[in-house]
């Protein structure tokens, strides 16, 4: 969530870098502004008629000690009026208050200086490139058709069980997510990040915090007899971890990974895109969280995307880095980086990681803040990133390793599998 300071100091040059993510209602930038100084009146009107009757309060006690009953009486009913006076402004405030706090969440992050101007994901920029595209043998297959063949798979279960885009992996399909799960959580572990289980589901407060909520609630699965939501991937529940805390110096940098299922609707999704595991409704991730002070944040992203394009070249895919424009941006990023795989067999790019610098958009929901050196509490900055999305990386290791033989597993693989050819 953006400050009311952020919107103060500058409220035209938010407007502008709010066009930049073909934000549709700048003029709300004014309207909030307007129901702050709205707000801030009632607050002068309420401080002012309490301070009255604290000072008339006073002066009953004084009446009272030197045998004024009768004046002392008028004071009182003094008081008693503007009593009844402060209990409707009260009301106003906390009207006034409640709409400025909803529309402000309806804002956007602010993206950074170095995000591309541009609507759609044709319009993101490459950063770079790494691995070599291969030459697949005559007669190759895309993934779904080397999960039939390879028995990994079984789709048509998960449809019985639940519905479509629900797989229920089996045999090598199910000890190639496993091992490829630990040596995610191994390699971020051995970076230094602390490894936690978190709950699967989480309370609106906390989507709330991390900008789910309001922005996609209609692709999060919610349970309204509890009011809870499934999450859509580790980082609300973990980043919640320090929701409401106030940390010291001492305490940062924190770095936290997580491995967890992600649950998402993704209504609206239809075609080519959706076929085999290139999307589904439940998968599995291990991510990375980093929470900050502001000065470190885009260093700390810079080492996070090293990181992730590491954990790339160890599995031995072709991949490519991209820096979202403002129009491909997520509400609460203020820059992101896409990481694609590329799928030889599809002859297409495949998102598998997306590693995000929030800055204080989550912080200030949030209310996660560090003493500065100073003493002065300040909001942190939160990053996230995938480190990987499994589904499109196994479509992608399918796929780009097939051979007549089986498909070969990357080295690193080959070490948590205990083989190095998947045979039928």
């Amino acid at each position: 969530m953006l400050t009311l300071q952020q919107l103060r100091q500058d409220p035209q040059g938010v407007k502008a870098r709010l066009a930049k993510k073909h934000f549709a209602r700048p003029e709300l930038v004014d309207t909030i502004i307007a129901l702050d100084d709205q707000r801030k009146k009632l607050q002068l009107d309420s401080d002012n008629l309490q301070a009255k009757i604290n000072t008339l309060s006073k002066e009953i006690g004084m009446m009272m000690g030197k045998g004024e009953r009768e004046q002392a009486e008028a004071r009182k009913q003094e008081v008693a009026s503007l009593k009844a006076s402060l209990q409707p402004l009260a009301e106003q405030l906390g009207a006034a208050e409640q709409q400025l706090q909803s529309e402000l969440v309806l804002l956007p992050n602010l993206p950074n200086e170095k995000v591309p101007v541009g609507r759609t994901a044709s319009d993101n920029e490459v950063v770079r490139e790494g691995g070599t595209k291969p030459v697949l043998p005559e007669g190759a297959q895309a993934h779904w058709d080397l999960i039939r063949t390879y028995d990994l798979v079984d789709f048509e279960a998960g449809a019985r069980i639940t519905g479509s885009g629900f797989p229920v992996y089996k045999g090598k399909g199910a000890k190639l997510q496993r091992s490829l799960i630990q040596y995610f959580l191994d390699v971020n572990t051995a970076a230094g990040y602390t490894e936690y289980l978190p709950p699967l589901m989480v309370n609106e407060a906390s989507a709330y915090g991390t900008g789910q909520l309001p922005d996609k609630e209609g692709q999060m699965y919610h349970m309204p007899l509890d009011n809870l939501y499934m999450i859509p991937t580790s980082e609300v529940p973990v980043t919640n971890i320090y929701r409401d805390q106030l940390l010291s110096l001492n305490d940062l940098p924190v770095r936290m990974t997580a491995f967890s299922p992600c649950f998402r609707r993704e209504a609206g999704s239809f075609g080519s895109d959706v076929r085999g595991l290139n999307r589904v409704h439940q998968f599995d991730k291990v991510e990375i969280v980093s929470i900050v002070p502001p000065e470190q944040s885009y260093a700390v992203l810079d080492e996070m995307v090293l990181h992730v394009e590491k954990l790339l070249q160890s599995l031995e895919l072709p991949y490519r880095i991209l820096r979202l424009c403002g129009g491909d941006m997520s509400f609460a990023s203020a820059l992101t980086y896409d990481f694609e795989v590329y799928s030889a067999a599809q002859q297409k790019w495949l998102e598998v990681s997306s590693v995000s610098n929030f800055e204080s958009f989550q912080a200030n929901r949030l209310k996660l803040r560090y003493k500065d050196e100073k003493g002065k509490s300040q909001l942190l900055h939160t990053l996230n990133g995938s480190s990987l999305a499994l589904p499109r990386i196994v479509a992608a290791l399918l796929e780009n390793n097939q051979t007549p033989q089986g498909i070969r597993l990357p080295k690193i693989v080959e070490a948590y599998m205990g083989t190095a050819l998947l045979t039928r």
